[in-house]
């Protein structure tokens, strides 16, 4: 069904509509975050998936709530839970709701000029492809303790070989700020926050998970479907991540993508490749939800 066209500024979302679009975003998002969820009832952790839930500090209740996004009235809504969040006003019409995109932007204009300089910077530029997820490597160079449960495959001092055997070309900030003072000095840049917008680029599996946070710094002008996308693409990312690190967490699922070897090199970077095209569609439609 088609939106319904208005003399005023929106396009109204039928009821029928819009509640169908919610009910099966919610079923999405709980389907996503069910294993998180349930671990968490019973008091575990997982090495692995956790990490998108305290590494981003995100709740799985956030991926719960649907946005429309702006432009759009949600026709009878304005006696529903949703008139009490933050960031709806009632249509024209008094019985619709819609998001005040424009009170968001206001408010919130620094941060969206920030998300939308990183990210044009990004989209714009060459994917780099030779990183073979080192930054991982690096985090635990000639270190005698980790910050993972998990034990190191090769043991610590193959581990420091490989970091040797290699050129650091970690571009992403929160990754490289991580890593031992020892190997900071051995990657071929210095990246900075201050830096981020010069560096990102589409072929780092950091940029790619970051599409999620900047998704939920949008809040409700980016759309439910947009933001459970991101999120399924950085949970994607993360196994990579670790799939390709220097532990062994195969106990947690996590099949090893020896990068030191020319076979694990290979299958990294065709994966690597899939995320950097999946990440570059996603990253041009924060940037329509941005520019409007």
């Amino acid at each position: 069904m088609s939106p319904v066209l208005s003399p005023w500024p929106y396009a109204v979302l039928p009821a029928a509509e819009w509640r169908s679009r919610e009910a099966a975003h919610i079923v999405r998002a709980d389907d996503l975050t069910r294993a998180h969820r349930e671990r968490a009832a019973r008091g575990e952790r997982h090495p692995v998936e956790d990490f998108l839930y305290t590494y981003y500090s995100y709740k799985p209740s956030v991926l719960r709530r649907w946005h429309p996004g702006e432009r759009f009235a949600l026709e009878d809504a304005a006696s529903t839970r949703r008139a009490t969040w933050r960031w709806y006003t009632q249509g024209d019409d008094h019985v619709s709701l819609v998001v005040d995109g424009e009170g968001f932007r206001a408010d919130r204009g620094a941060l969206i000029a920030n998300i939308a300089r990183i990210l044009r910077a990004t989209a714009g530029r060459a994917g780099s492809f030779g990183c073979f997820g080192l930054h991982e490597w690096a985090m635990v160079y000639r270190q005698s303790e980790h910050r993972h449960p998990a034990p190191l495959r090769l043991g610590r001092h193959a581990t420091d070989q490989v970091v040797e055997a290699h050129d650091l070309r970690c571009t992403h900030f929160d990754a490289y700020r991580f890593f031992t003072p020892e190997a900071a000095p051995r990657n071929r840049e210095v990246p900075t926050r201050e830096r981020q917008a010069a560096l990102e680029q589409p072929g780092c599996l950091h940029a790619g998970m970051d599409l999620y946070k900047w998704a939920v710094k949008l809040g409700p002008i980016v759309p439910g479907e947009l933001l459970l996308d991101t999120f399924a693409l950085a949970r994607d990312v993360r196994m990579l991540d670790m799939q390709a690190s220097p532990y062994d967490l195969t106990a947690w699922g996590c099949t090893p993508v020896a990068i030191e070897t020319a076979d694990g090199k290979a299958e990294y970077v065709r994966r690597q490749r899939a995320f950097a095209e999946r990440g570059q569609v996603l990253r041009d439609r924060l940037l329509d939800v941005i520019d409007g």
